[in-house]
């Protein structure tokens, strides 16, 4: 077994890199038919990530939604939805929240120490919550996931969790949606936020694939290790 899971971040932004406007309404920033794209994306996978600010946020159910795809994994021998994981530094999660009480894959809820105790039992037979360590080390997070026996892991999000995979050189894949409009708004959140990236002039990540989808750009990133 790999030390950690291949790592697939994906992400639908504006043209100017934001991922929602300041309203209290969801922006959507991608399309029906990128919708089934990313659907069929999350069908290849073993489990999905978000933060616990998109869990609080965005209420998100994260499952496979074609049934076609659900009975293809279901003749493979894997469960129809994915193993569902959140990591939280606050402990702040809403036990009805979708994340939560959709599905009958697992939901593992990655937490630091001084918080993962009271998070068990808040979270108890809704969840497994895992000590991640103090401060919440992701390499622990990555290593749990493969002994699980997840091989690849999807992350959707938010910016905060995009910034920390992507500073921390964990990310294999960059699947990124270009939304044909701009936002401009400095208080909406940003696909990513301030940090040191391994990723730079100096050692890029390698375009693999351009694909438009109607208005939409998809731009397909290896970095790292997937380089080859």
């Amino acid at each position: 077994m790999s030390e950690r899971p291949y790592v697939l971040l994906s992400c639908a932004m504006s043209a100017d890199g934001y991922i929602d406007d300041a309203s209290p309404e969801r922006l959507r920033l991608s399309s029906a038919a990128d919708w089934d794209r990313v659907d069929a994306v999350r069908a290849g996978c073993d489990a999905i990530l978000v933060g616990a600010g998109t869990v609080r946020a965005d209420d998100p159910r994260l499952l496979v939604k074609s049934e076609r795809r659900r009975a293809k994994r279901a003749e493979r021998g894997l469960p129809p939805d994915l193993t569902k994981v959140t990591l939280t530094w606050s402990g702040d999660l809403d036990p009805g929240a979708r994340f939560f009480t959709t599905g009958e894959s697992p939901k593992l809820v990655y937490a630091p120490s001084r918080t993962a105790g009271a998070l068990a039992a808040r979270l108890d037979g809704l969840a497994e919550v895992v000590d991640a360590g103090d401060p919440l080390v992701l390499a622990t997070m990555l290593a749990d996931l493969a002994a699980r026996g997840v091989r690849r892991l999807m992350v959707e999000g938010g910016g905060g969790v995009h910034t920390l995979f992507l500073t921390a050189g964990l990310v294999d894949e960059l699947q990124l949606v270009v939304a044909p409009f701009f936002i401009g708004d400095p208080s909406a959140p940003r696909f990513v936020q301030s940090g040191v990236f391994p990723q730079s002039p100096d050692s890029p990540m390698r375009l693999a694939e351009v694909t438009r989808i109607g208005d939409l750009a998809l731009l397909r990133y290896l970095t790292g290790a997937a380089r080859g």
